[in-house]
């Protein structure tokens, strides 16, 4: 059995496409869900038959209501339509119908095999409108939430690039749009922020339209979920919950976690940290985490002896001549003392980092530019002069 959902456009004949037409002819027979009445009469002139009966509600399947898609779906699945039936979309079924992914994965679990046909996205209704992808309003127009999804659906259908990426490829520019945004605050770049909040937006929505074509989720079932973790997780905001303090709100936090489905899945408390997280980082959220049950230094002075000690056995292992990796090992260990320490102290050790990183890029930039006015590179000079350079960087 076979579904092939086509859109069709704004709902004035003259905007469907060829495609969607030509889609639906080739099948023959058609449910509509929300087409005005001159559409549906120009598809029966033009080789379409009108299934009645499928649907007791057309509007609730759009917006995905469950029930009703569970019962089309049934409909489908029990239908003597010859193996394939097409069911005729007001809009763009990539972003005019809430209720696709739902309707997808219920048309999945009956073995229902589906194909979609974008059409002309209803938002794009104007008399200018002569093909699917029109040009977009100025970049001064203001647009909303709804404006962003349809834009992104239109990417994906009108942009070679767009159209070619997928959850993996994508990647690359999640990480990197995210360490902008941590750029662009601690910089304090305010303006910067805003843009760098929209561009990672971007990705998050690039992503759930990749859901949402292949009918695993959209960015509603995304904002949804989102919503219901919150005030899941939230009792004493949401609910009538009493949380003495951060401590008590942190501790509540873990265990409403673990009582949840991916929590119940994990076997260590420690799952669900990241592992491309920097290693920095990961190790400050496990120490975290493992702290939160008890297993804690009592003070910061423990943590400085075990520093102490753990710098020892590194100093050993290189004094035996061990092989690297036990070095390696003894190092990882120094590392590990130190983010517990920086965690004590009430830092974060990845942000630490990052400023050490900056502080050594400004003194090093210093060094070469006085280098350069000299009529010298720092390769050409001794010892000496270097560290010259550098006390006057550091000054």
């Amino acid at each position: 059995m076979l579904v092939r959902i086509a859109g069709l456009g704004p709902g004035d004949p003259a905007l469907l496409t060829l495609g969607a037409l030509d889609a639906l002819r080739a099948i023959g027979k058609a449910v509509l869900l929300q087409a005005p009445p001159e559409l549906a009469r120009y598809l029966e002139r033009n080789g379409v038959q009108l299934e009645r009966g499928f649907v007791n509600d057309d509007a609730l399947v759009m917006r995905g209501s469950a029930p009703e898609i569970e019962r089309f779906a049934d409909g489908i699945a029990r239908s003597d339509s010859g193996g394939a039936l097409g069911l005729g979309v007001l809009g763009n079924p990539l972003s005019d119908f809430p209720g696709l992914p739902l309707l997808l994965r219920a048309l999945e679990a009956r073995r229902v095999a589906t194909e979609i046909i974008p059409g002309v996205p209803r938002a794009t209704l104007s008399a200018s409108i002569a093909m699917p992808l029109v040009p977009l309003p100025p970049q001064s127009a203001h647009y909303s939430w709804d404006d962003l999804v349809e834009i992104m659906a239109r990417l994906r259908m009108g942009c070679p690039w767009d159209r070619e990426q997928t959850h993996r490829t994508l990647i690359p520019y999640l990480i990197e749009e995210t360490f902008e945004v941590v750029d662009a605050i601690e910089i304090s770049h305010l303006d910067g922020l805003c843009e760098e909040l929209g561009d990672l937006l971007l990705q998050v929505v690039f992503h759930a339209q990749l859901a949402t074509e292949t009918g695993k989720f959209s960015i509603a079932d995304v904002i949804d979920a989102l919503s219901n973790k919150m005030v899941r997780r939230h009792p004493h905001v949401f609910g009538d919950a009493v949380i003495e303090d951060v401590d008590a709100q942190w501790r509540n936090w873990e265990r409403l976690k673990a009582l949840e489905k991916t929590g119940r899945a994990r076997r260590s408390r420690l799952d669900g940290i990241p592992k491309h997280l920097g290693a920095l980082q990961r190790g400050q959220r496990m120490q975290e985490k493992a702290a939160r049950v008890g297993f804690d230094w009592p003070d910061v002075y423990g943590i400085l002896d075990k520093l102490t000690e753990e710098l020892r056995e590194l100093a050993e292992a290189r004094r035996a001549k061990q092989d690297d990796s036990h070095v390696r090992e003894e190092l990882g260990d120094v590392f590990f003392t130190l983010v517990n320490l920086a965690r004590a102290l009430g830092i974060d050790a990845e942000t630490a980092m990052r400023e050490a990183n900056e502080k050594f890029y400004r003194r090093f930039a210093f060094m070469e530019e006085r280098a350069a006015a000299g009529g010298k590179s720092l390769s050409d000079l001794n010892a000496e002069e270097l560290e010259e350079l550098w006390q006057l960087a550091k000054a």
